[in-house]
């Protein structure tokens, strides 16, 4: 196997996500674009809440084209949304939703957070949808720790939440084929990682410090990893956890705006026209 070396990037947009999160946004950035599938990542945390002072959560709002997708890293999350489906994400469950056609939702702490206060930090992604999938039926999916695979070699422990890491095969349904990993390591200790040729793949370092691809990366960097292998070593440098994600790319026009992904300009606009006439459906706050 070739291993592929990686570049580094440290740029990362701030912002406010709605009352209660805080966000650092790796991509897209001037230095670093959508990498398809992979179009949006925020890092929200980690932030220590007291009891009682986080009540407030993102209000109801609309998605089209692609799938929002939640890691919660530390937390407890309440999410509800316009098909009727409603979920209750604690430490190490993933929120995979499906778009689509539209949707309406809204989440942020669950009741059970803001009374007993903690620690929450998570990992949003956006992942687009191909052209044939845009207008699928939106749905969710409510994946629990306890359902995900893992791996655990070398000082790393591997969840595998979508796509087939060393015969485990991930509970995330993928419109396209896509290798979604949470990662734990210690301070010492290697692992790799087959990805297909073809595919693009970037590691996102939460916290701690390892070298991937011949390349070290920090909290809050990434490492993009380039086409010149077909596999992606990971080196732990001390403690910590990231995101691994790779994704056969979409080779498709893209164009967002807001919570819209489509492929072309005239969709966005008849998304905002749905949007405001009620056909992505009602959620009650």
């Amino acid at each position: 196997m070739n291993i592929r070396t990686a570049q580094k990037h440290t740029e990362l947009v701030h912002m406010n996500v709605g009352p209660a999160f805080k966000v650092a946004q790796p991509f897209p950035t001037n230095g670093l674009e959508a990498i398809s599938p992979f179009i949006l990542l925020h890092h929200a945390g980690p932030q220590q809440h007291a009891p009682g002072a986080l009540q407030a959560r993102l209000s109801p709002h609309p998605h089209r084209g692609f799938e929002p997708v939640t890691f919660l890293f530390s937390g407890k999350l309440h999410h509800k949304d316009s098909t009727g489906a409603e979920g209750y994400l604690e430490s190490g469950d993933v929120q995979w939703m499906t778009a689509g056609s539209g949707i309406i939702h809204s989440e942020g702490p669950s009741a059970a957070f803001a009374e007993e206060g903690g620690r929450m930090e998570l990992v949003q992604l956006w992942v687009n949808l191909p052209r044939a999938e845009k207008m699928t039926p939106p749905k969710y999916q409510d994946i629990k720790r306890a359902s995900i695979p893992v791996v655990e070699r070398d000082g790393f422990r591997m969840q595998v939440v979508a796509g087939t890491f060393e015969g485990n095969t991930g509970p995330a349904s993928t419109f396209t084929p896509i290798l979604a990993l949470m990662v734990h390591f210690d301070g010492a200790g290697k692992i790799e990682v087959p990805v297909p040729q073809g595919w693009n793949a970037l590691a996102y370092v939460l916290k701690g410090a390892v070298r991937a691809g011949g390349t070290d990366v920090t909290d809050r960097q990434t490492a993009v990893f380039r086409h010149d292998g077909d596999t992606v070593l990971l080196e732990a440098q001390s403690e910590g956890y990231l995101l691994l994600l790779a994704g056969a790319p979409i080779d498709e026009p893209m164009v967002s705006y807001g919570p819209f992904v489509m492929n072309y300009p005239g969709e966005i606009k008849q998304a905002i026209l749905d949007y405001e006439s009620g056909r992505m459906g009602v959620l009650e706050s």
